[in-house]
């Protein structure tokens, strides 16, 4: 596709559009909910046993030290301070194998996620990392599902508020085009071309079979390429039941969604064969509102009813006694994520 032609797609399809282009006309119902608790970070009682509620700059390992064993992947913490061989070890010692996944400790977007096949590459990752990153066993599943979760205190049971199936980037071999030029026929993956080449190089000018494909980004994140479809229709009886039995056993958990690896959702209803490999908590978005069918009016709508619960829930815990964040303390996180945004981007 031609430049202009990426731009005119961009600008029709709000999904691409800019983070604040989406959310700064939200900013009054913001200013709104903030009036209702009496404080514009009032997120933070959202979920008390997360840093800042889950909206920015928690640690990701101190989440999963909060999930029950067994649903989530084997995943340890790889500290900056550590030596490269002490690392290897360290990893090896855990029983994960190549290739495996590696993400920041603290990170957002999917930024900074990358797989790893071997020594050198891992040995790449160690030395671009800027902080405390993470190495995560490998899971088989080819399925995921963001699953948005609600439970206000007090409750016996939670409840699901959206659900959003994610297919993994990639192209479809038609036995002439190289990759290259089949990535550049789809605005979903020409958007990414830039960071495909760096990772991929020369390996683009490969020809596909016809019909096999080649999964460009092997993770569900929007902004890495992953088309979203609302699947909210599919939520049953069983799988929140599933889902529940999880997360209420998640202490202090009230609001955020859980992305999924799943072998089939049939069995994931049934609680068999899933793994959790991320909680979102304050931070996290209704991310069905990002399926394309979906209009700018349905995400706003989707957001303010999101916005409501976390308000409600982020009051009745702070009746309870849970603090929200000052100002100061609100202004310097989101400071920081910035930085850390920017630090990840460039890994």
């Amino acid at each position: 596709m031609k430049n202009w032609q990426l731009k005119l797609h961009k600008w029709t399809h709000w999904e691409y559009w800019p983070f604040p282009l989406v959310y700064y006309p939200m900013f009054p119902v913001w200013l709104y909910f903030s009036l209702r608790a009496r404080s514009f970070f009032f997120f933070n009682a959202a979920n008390p046993t997360m840093k800042n509620g889950g909206m920015a700059m928690e640690s990701k390992m101190q989440i999963y030290d909060l999930i029950p064993q067994g649903n989530y992947p084997n995943t340890i913490y790889i500290s900056k301070q550590e030596n490269l061989e002490n690392a290897l070890n360290k990893v090896f010692s855990s029983r994960i194998s190549y290739p495996f996944i590696v993400k920041p400790d603290i990170g957002m977007k999917s930024f900074g996620v990358d797989k790893i096949r071997n020594q050198e590459e891992f040995r790449s990752y160690f030395l671009r990392m800027h902080d405390d990153f993470l190495v995560q066993e490998l899971i088989p599943y080819q399925n995921e599902l963001g699953i948005f979760y609600v439970r206000k205190p007090g409750e016996e049971k939670g409840k699901i508020t959206g659900m959003v199936s994610k297919k993994f980037l990639s192209v479809i071999g038609d036995g002439k085009s190289s990759i290259l030029q089949l990535i550049k026929r789809n605005p979903r993956s020409h958007f990414q071309l830039k960071a495909l080449q760096k990772k991929y190089g020369f390996k683009l000018n490969m020809v596909l079979d016809e019909g096999k494909e080649f999964i460009l980004v092997p993770f569900g994140s929007h902004t890495r390429g992953a088309e979203f479809r609302d699947v909210s229709h599919l939520l049953n009886d069983e799988l929140l039941e599933t889902i529940d039995g999880v997360c209420s056993k998640v202490e202090g958990f009230h609001y955020g969604r859980l992305d999924v690896l799943y072998n089939s959702f049939e069995e994931l209803s049934r609680g068999e064969k899933f793994s959790i490999i991320e909680i979102n908590g304050a931070g996290g978005e209704p991310t069905h509102i990002y399926d394309p069918k979906h209009s700018v009016f349905f995400a706003w709508r989707e957001i303010f009813r999101h916005w409501k619960m976390m308000n409600d829930i982020s009051i009745m815990n702070h009746k309870k006694g849970y603090t929200y964040l000052s100002f100061k303390d609100g202004r310097a996180m989101l400071k920081d994520s910035n930085i850390v945004e920017q630090q990840i981007k460039a890994i």
